[in-house]
């Protein structure tokens, strides 16, 4: 049959990758997770075709440079090794969507990852981040940043201004308070949790949030809105029996409110598959 694609050599408790393996052309992807790899042979470089690449749970205190030149990655998992920073050669890898180094040690934020400028998805959580730089702005294809388990202790204003995140992870760090969040008009997920904070950020009417109070603020929100569709149906059906149109202002509450509805765990469930 034809060659496969994809090769998972997990948990093989590998101290070197196999030589011959740099030799399979036609990898797509490529898991070698849970293994004690301190590095990658340079010769990984040949597999052109390689699209993901997983080197999770090893021992890599650098990432490869023979790794950056795989230009063809669209997804790269270095989550739980030994990284204290990313190498400026990173930004060879052009076509990177989904980049996860959690579970590692980086004190600062890695401003490298600005010279990809296709990534979506940046999966920094369980690490020592204490505070973001202020042009982290030039990210502006990313849409969901995992900062969980990190030592934030005052919310990075600059996240305000990213104006296309969707998926927004502070779970587990020291925030007591948060901003509002309305003015991130694409946000669908915010979780908070694991933080010393009571009650949830004002956020936009269709985001779902994860943390304490959480769950009652979303029931009277959602109350709330069923109320309003009433009253429009309401309206639109008064309307209709004085013998009038009803107008287009209640129409347009109730087909709306019926398309969101619709819209929004299909929306949801297509954002975590896109970013897991």
């Amino acid at each position: 049959g034809p060659l496969d694609p994809v090769l998972d050599l997990s948990c093989r408790k590998f101290k070197k990758l196999p030589s011959r393996v740099c030799g399979l052309m036609h990898l797509e992807k490529l898991y070698v997770c849970e293994n004690r790899l301190r590095t990658v042979p340079d010769s990984i470089f040949q597999l052109q075709g390689l699209k993901t690449l997983a080197l999770d749970f090893n021992k890599l205190e650098d990432v490869p440079l023979a790794v950056c030149e795989l230009t063809g990655l669209t997804r790269l998992y270095l989550g739980s090794n030994r990284l204290m920073s990313l190498p400026p050669e990173i930004k060879n890898l052009k076509n990177l969507r989904c980049l996860s180094v959690e579970s590692n040690f980086f004190q600062r934020f890695p401003r490298e990852v600005y010279d990809l400028p296709h990534l979506k998805s940046l999966q920094i959580g369980d690490n020592r981040l204490k505070t973001l730089p202020p042009d982290l702005t030039r990210m502006e294809a990313l849409r969901g940043l995992w900062l969980y388990t990190n030592r934030f202790e005052t919310f990075p204003n600059v996240l305000l201004h990213m104006k296309n995140l969707e998926i927004l992870d502070l779970d587990k760090n020291k925030l007591s308070e948060l901003p509002s969040l309305k003015r991130l008009k694409c946000l669908h997920l915010f979780s908070y949790d694991h933080n010393p904070i009571k009650q949830p950020p004002a956020v936009g009417e269709e985001v779902i949030l994860v943390g304490e109070g959480a769950a009652e603020f979303m029931e009277i929100r959602e109350a709330r809105k069923e109320r309003r569709r009433k009253a429009a149906e309401q309206e639109a059906e008064e309307l209709t029996m004085a013998g009038e149109e009803p107008v287009i202002h209640g129409q347009n509450l109730v087909s709306s409110f019926c398309h969101r509805q619709e819209a929004g765990p299909s929306f949801f469930s297509h954002l975590c598959t896109q970013y897991s």
